[in-house]
């Protein structure tokens, strides 16, 4: 099948190479713009593009797909359809319509719960049981399109975002496969029950209210688990939490209540956060016992409260 790739981060890079491998013609690949990024913040280009400039695709970096040039170098491929998974940019409801079996969508969440961008994030915090991949057929609404094909799975209490989106990547580029090898395929309306939006994580999401319970924290750590990092203040020092269990317990809000070699115990509006690994500003990540070794913590210590 002739088709056109839309996508940019690694997620999206997984289903382009599923899609190659069984043999579809890619004919040609939409990716973001290069960003600057690292130290020297020279220009990066997406995972997207790394994969299609290694298989000899045809590349397109649009800013934008709503002016007429950018548009006539879509229309001029004569793509059967477009796929797309994590793009970045609006598609524009002429574009939508130029392959003749449309825009097909690789969304990380079972819909319609967890419209938008961050569905892996918000499905963590809000302690959702299972999560999965809906391949959609698009339309100008935001993830309102009716759905072809879905897989889903549990949320393990050890997951983090990082594991997640690793296992959705898997999913959805094995999906996204099958639904390009039965096109035109049924499709199912969304219902109007159970509409919730993901909206884009804000680094200032990240620090920690000690006021909440254990069990949300434990959530809220692994949510922002590879990115941004959950964030405490301690002594006025910014300090991410990477590892922690909720248990029992009862203190003062913040209050370090028991400090050993494998955790930091401190206590929470509900129980009190088990903590095993940490990252001081600049350092890196290290289990408790290394990172006492040169940080002072001990009983009776209270992490900032927020506000």
């Amino acid at each position: 099948m002739k088709l056109i790739f839309a996508g940019t981060p690694e997620f999206a890079a997984q289903a382009l190479a599923a899609i190659v491998d069984v043999g579809h013609e890619v004919a040609l690949v939409l990716t973001q713009p290069d960003r600057p990024a690292g130290r020297g913040m020279a220009l990066q280009p997406s995972p997207v593009k790394k994969f299609a400039l290694e298989k000899g695709l045809p590349v397109f970096q649009p800013l934008s797909l709503k002016d007429a040039e950018a548009q006539a170098r879509v229309a001029a491929v004569g793509a059967e359809v477009m796929v797309v998974a994590a793009y970045g940019l609006i598609l524009p409801q002429v574009v939508l319509d130029m392959p003749r079996l449309g825009c097909i969508n690789i969304h990380g969440s079972l819909l319609p719960r967890w419209r938008g961008a961050a569905p892996i994030q918000r499905a963590l915090l809000a302690g959702d049981a299972e999560t999965g991949v809906c391949i959609m057929q698009m339309e100008a609404g935001l993830d309102t399109g009716p759905v072809l094909l879905r897989g889903a799975f549990s949320i393990e209490s050890d997951d983090t975002s990082a594991t997640l989106h690793d296992r959705l990547a898997a999913l959805g580029a094995r999906l996204v496969v099958e639904a390009l090898g039965k096109l035109p395929l049924p499709a199912e309306a969304q219902t109007a029950d159970g509409v919730t939006y993901a909206h884009k994580i804000e680094k200032a999401e990240a620090l920690i209210d000690w006021h909440k319970s254990a069990i949300e924290l434990d959530r809220h750590i692994r949510a922002f688990n590879p990115f941004p990092g959950a964030q405490v203040l301690f002594k006025g020092q910014t300090i991410k939490l990477w590892q922690a269990s909720a248990v029992a317990g009862d203190g003062e809000i913040g209050q370090v209540l028991a400090v050993d070699r494998n955790q930091l115990l401190v206590a929470c509006g509900d129980g009190a956060l088990a903590i095993r690994e940490l990252q001081k500003a600049g350092g890196k990540r290290l289990p408790v016992q290394q990172f006492l070794a040169g940080n002072a913590v001990r009983v009776g210590d209270r992490f900032d409260l927020p506000g």
